[in-house]
């Protein structure tokens, strides 16, 4: 199972997460954001991480500047992005992640326009914000998901999870990681070191 741990901020931090191997690691650039990031990145992390930018309706320069700027090998898009828009960024150098929110139920035919134009979907929790809420939405719904098109599960993760998240590894949903943030934090944008040891264990 891979694993990505989003809404990094402070070096120190990114380096002590780096430490155990996360397939990604998410960085916000989304300015009403507490976990939005504003300074560099620190040196020496691995060329293994796959460094991810996180953009709410961002235009196209905005997001190709954060990505000369970080380096970044994917972008991940919380807002009204188009199929286009998606096309448009993606690259063989740069994967894109379309993220859906999901409420008491959820329309995949929205899936369909995005299904060529995207390298993953992502599915998060409905909330007042574009993501980043800390709750599940009901993981039943996924029974429904029509494609094979791999996907993040995403959502207010937690430890307590990990067992439905084994099981769901069991059907034949093409999950491809799970997206973790607040569950792991001392505060927004500081990831506690030893949970994120425990689900390194757990995974």
């Amino acid at each position: 199972m891979k694993w990505k741990v989003c809404g990094m901020k402070q070096p120190e931090n990114i380096l002590a997460v780096a430490v155990h191997s996360p397939t990604y690691m998410g960085f916000i650039f989304w300015e009403p954001s507490p976990r939005y990031m504003d300074q560099p990145l620190p040196e020496g992390l691995s060329p293994k991480l796959q460094k991810v930018g996180v953009f709410v309706d961002a235009t196209e320069a905005e997001i190709r500047t954060r990505i000369d700027q970080y380096k970044l090998q994917a972008v991940q898009l919380h807002g009204q992005e188009s199929p286009d828009f998606c096309a448009k960024l993606r690259s063989p150098h740069l994967q894109v992640i379309k993220a859906f929110s999901v409420g008491s139920h959820f329309d995949f035919d929205r899936l369909t326009p995005y299904t060529d134009a995207c390298d993953f979907f992502l599915f998060d929790t409905q909330g007042p914000k574009p993501g980043g809420n800390g709750t599940t939405f009901d993981w039943t719904l996924l029974n429904d998901y029509p494609l094979t098109k791999p996907f993040f599960l995403s959502g207010g993760i937690g430890l307590e999870d990990l067992p439905k998240i084994h099981a769901l590894t069991k059907t034949t949903l093409p999950i491809h990681a799970i997206d973790v943030n607040s569950k792991f934090e001392r505060k927004p944008g500081i990831k506690n070191s030893a949970l994120i040891h425990q689900l390194k264990q757990q995974l």
